[in-house]
């Protein structure tokens, strides 16, 4: 949690930063050199990339040689798109480091609960060309929306995608630390991880290739990242991002306590707001995010009221300059764009308790009353 009062419910943004790793990383400061030098220095740097990397690779279920290094999941989403594909297929609900990579994009409709449409994709798959060559192909599809929390049906896709012989992307970020990754990397060609939602710093993160599988790298200039990402490695983000992974490998059993806090949550905001409407509600989700919005309540508006309150959460849509766009996300849903325009994410960590949970219900529930209470004042003047 944030010092003083505060309570910070935007985990799906960023979680705090885990004091393990950051005295994990602090330590490194302390070595000079670099972990491409073959001097006693450089070696200890490079020691410490290697075992952040078996690391990773044990969250995922992976090779440790099938993990690279980047700068983060917006890199790692690139790498897989533009190092393997001329043509996507993807979602209309991914991340805009997957649609704005693409430069040949086809974006299939999701259902209203935030799920791809399979039959589409299978329609979509069924007119590739039938002699195999479909190697500048991909499917990208994430495994958990980061706004809604809707978790895409994996298997499905990937069976479309073998029968086929198209390669398919998966961005794990939300999902990482929340469940067990190895059923999901057994389904994917490549996978991509952030650091900084699962405890570690930010900018690093992984890009997971299958062993085999080529994939042209974007940056050259070096043999860093067995030659598919040049660049000197950035050794404390690497570390962090280390023992991040190791310890969510041991809490995933937890987060059932943060599935009943959000259960109890968006029980409580219909008891208070009955017009509330909770997204994707009726799928399968992550445990911890709710992605809500109340007709004719602006987003911006709500999430002023609930800052000053001490509460931080962030809208449902994208935030660019401060500024609050319509949802691409819940316009794929086929939400209505007033109501999308309302929408706040709430998303909860493995330190939220319940008495955090209270004090955003007190808070949301008084700015919602003030809100609404405030416009029919002025429509009665």
């Amino acid at each position: 949690m944030l010092a003083g009062t505060r309570v910070y419910l935007d985990h799906n943004a960023s979680a705090p930063l885990r004091p393990e790793a950051a005295a994990a990383m602090t330590a490194t400061f302390t070595i000079t050199g670099n972990p491409s030098s073959v001097h006693r220095e450089g070696q200890a740097l490079r020691a410490s990339i290697e075992a952040a990397r078996a690391d990773v690779a044990a969250l995922v279920g992976c090779a440790p040689e099938e993990v690279v290094f980047t700068s983060g999941a917006t890199e790692a989403n690139a790498m897989a798109i533009g190092g393997r594909a001329n043509r996507v297929i993807c979602s209309g609900i991914e991340h805009p480091s997957v649609i704005e990579n693409i430069i040949k994009i086809k974006v299939l409709p999701s259902n209203s609960q935030g799920k791809i449409k399979l039959d589409h994709l299978a329609d979509e798959l069924a007119q590739l060309p039938a002699d195999g060559s479909n190697h500048g192909t991909a499917v990208a599809l994430m495994a958990a929306n980061n706004e809604t929390g809707v978790i895409q049906p994996l298997a499905l896709a990937a069976a479309l995608c073998r029968e086929n012989g198209v390669w398919l992307h998966v961005d794990a970020v939300q999902l990482a630390g929340k469940a067990n990754l190895a059923p999901v990397w057994a389904l994917s060609d490549s996978l991509s991880l952030s650091s900084h939602k699962i405890g570690g710093p930010t900018g690093v993160g992984a890009l997971i290739v299958r062993k085999g599988r080529f994939l042209e790298r974007l940056i050259g200039g070096g043999g860093q990242e067995m030659k598919r990402r040049a660049g000197t490695e950035n050794v404390p983000g690497i570390v962090g991002f280390g023992v991040a992974s190791r310890l969510s490998r041991g809490e995933i059993d937890d987060w059932s306590r943060i599935r009943a806090q959000r259960d109890r949550l968006e029980e409580e905001m219909r008891r208070h707001v009955p017009e509330v409407s909770i997204f994707g509600d009726e799928a399968d989700r992550l445990p911890n995010t709710t992605c809500a919005a109340v007709p004719g309540i602006a987003a911006d508006l709500l999430l002023m009221r609930l800052d000053l309150a001490g509460i931080a959460v962030s809208a449902g849509s994208a935030c660019s300059a401060g500024k609050i766009s319509s949802s691409p996300v819940l316009e794929a849903m086929g939400i209505d764009a007033c109501l999308a325009r309302g929408a706040i994410r709430i998303s909860q960590g493995l330190y939220t308790e319940n008495h955090h949970i209270d004090r955003f219900l007190a808070a949301w529930g008084d700015a919602v009353r003030r809100v609404l209470s405030h416009e029919v004042t002025a429509m009665v003047r």
